[in-house]
């Protein structure tokens, strides 16, 4: 995929490009970029527990845009996995059968998702996350460097799990 502009909320322009791609006010957007030939990425982190995101991407589906995933090559991922829209997965991931990974998902670098895992729409995961088997990742949750969540565990909605945490339990 080309990368033909970048978007900003009117209030935070400050160039008109960035790495000589045009920055785009989002109030024009639609009106610049017609729905049936451009598709987009919302590319943002955490704020919020993931609010920010969840609310940017939800903004994008309202216009009528497809969003695209990226996900790496560079990763172990089973054939049959299911993904939502706008999820951003990156290097190094085992991805295990059976796991379904909602929309507007983050997965940042080197992460074990356990067979017939699912996690909900909205959720960041950190490096280093081990996600066991038959787990359920709540909506909007974080996880943080290096945590676990044994077997058969069940995170609830808007979840902070901080940095090397071992979660036994449901949550």
């Amino acid at each position: 995929l080309k990368i033909e502009a970048f978007t900003v909320d009117d209030d935070y322009i400050s160039d008109s490009k960035k790495e000589n791609i045009p920055i785009i006010p989002f109030s024009s957007l639609k009106k610049e970029f017609n729905i049936n030939k451009y598709s987009m990425h919302v590319a943002l982190s955490y704020s919020e527990q993931n609010k920010l995101r969840e609310l940017k991407f939800n903004e994008v589906k309202k216009l009528g845009y497809h969003l695209e995933n990226y996900i790496s090559k560079k990763s172990y991922i089973d054939k049959n996995i299911i993904f939502g829209q706008n999820c951003f997965i990156l290097e190094n991931q085992t991805i295990q059968k059976g796991v379904k990974i909602g929309d507007n998902v983050t997965m940042w670098s080197s992460n074990h998702i356990g067979h017939e895992t699912k996690i909900n729409s909205h959720c960041y995961l950190s490096s280093h996350v081990v996600v066991s088997g038959h787990c359920e990742i709540g909506q909007r949750c974080f996880l943080g460097v290096n945590s676990s969540i044994s077997d058969f565990t069940k995170i609830g909605d808007d979840c902070f799990i901080g940095m090397s945490s071992s979660i036994s339990r449901n949550l």
